[in-house]
């Protein structure tokens, strides 16, 4: 039984499959084929966090293979109660066949994951944000090929995604070019790179995009940290993905966010709804990564 906790918790090699399940799924789902591989599964989402990518995803997902899901918060369950984490999961993972979880500190979802008796999926932690950028870099490849020697330019926080992205370029042979504001570095503890020649820091953002084949960023206030909002308002101001900033990318540079997005925030309007930006197609991909990853994790390598 595996557990995807972080990105690093897969091989190359498994990702190369996910990445091919996913597009042979993506394209069943296209054409209006069935494709039920996990019938009478069932899936349990569960929120401390709110969401809308990754409930819809995952919601829709497990039905689309078949299956039935469970949807628990911390409103609605012992979870938000005195019930250990440790007792939460062993009941949960009785009943269900695979859980997500949404939550705040990493360790959080490691306390559940190992007493569970099931797979347990990362649907974001405060340091953590593997299935965003699984579909990031399945749209990548969608677009424009491997992405193994290629330039990827994070501009922004040094947060959940950042982290991820550095443990995918260590993982699949790419470079991430990293600027943040002062304070707001990146981990490398909480990252966890191997190798530190997958990354470069850039204190200039404009700099940090010149040559790059993707440009990406996120919101300069995550959830969970909206006490810093004001402050982080006047430390990102430079922080912004702008026009000028892709016009310094490569010529076939794509832009990516995450979402939400804050126009005239952490990105300029002409960047995200201009001919560039593949956000959209990122946000649907969150669907067909999740169930290529959902089918692996309970049935392992299927064939084509």
């Amino acid at each position: 039984m595996k557990h995807y906790l972080q990105f690093s918790d897969f091989s190359a090699d498994e990702y190369a499959y996910v990445f091919a399940r996913a597009a042979l799924i993506k394209h069943k789902f296209k054409t209006y084929q069935k494709h039920h591989t996990l019938l009478d599964r069932t899936l349990a989402m569960i929120f401390e966090k709110a969401s809308t990518r990754t409930r819809v995803s995952f919601e829709a997902g497990m039905y689309q293979l078949g299956g039935s899901v469970v949807h628990l918060t911390t409103g609605d369950s012992q979870l938000g109660r005195a019930e250990p984490i440790e007792d939460s999961a062993k009941v949960i993972s009785r009943m269900t066949d695979i859980v997500m979880i949404r939550t705040f500190e990493q360790t959080k979802i490691e306390r559940f994951a190992a007493h569970s008796r099931v797979p347990v999926i990362n649907g974001l932690t405060n340091e953590f944000h593997p299935c965003q950028v699984l579909a990031d870099i399945f749209t990548y490849i969608e677009h424009r090929g491997s992405i193994a020697g290629k330039t990827v330019a994070w501009v922004g926080d040094g947060n959940n995604m950042a982290n991820t992205w550095l443990q995918a370029a260590d993982l699949l042979g790419f470079t991430v070019h990293v600027s943040t504001p002062g304070g707001y570095e990146v981990n490398q503890s909480i990252a966890g790179v191997r190798a530190s020649g997958s990354y470069r820091v850039f204190e200039d953002p404009l700099k940090a995009c010149q040559g790059a084949d993707l440009v990406t960023t996120d919101v300069w206030t995550s959830m969970g940290f909206e006490a810093e909002n004001a402050a982080r308002m006047q430390a990102f101001a430079s922080w912004r993905v702008t026009t000028q900033m892709m016009a310094v990318a490569a010529p076939q540079a794509l832009f990516m966010h995450c979402l939400p997005a804050h126009r005239g925030e952490e990105v300029d309007a002409d960047v995200i709804d201009g001919p560039q930006s593949v956000v959209w197609d990122e946000a649907e991909n969150r669907l067909h990564v999740q169930k290529a990853l959902m089918e692996y994790l309970l049935l392992g390598e299927l064939p084509a």
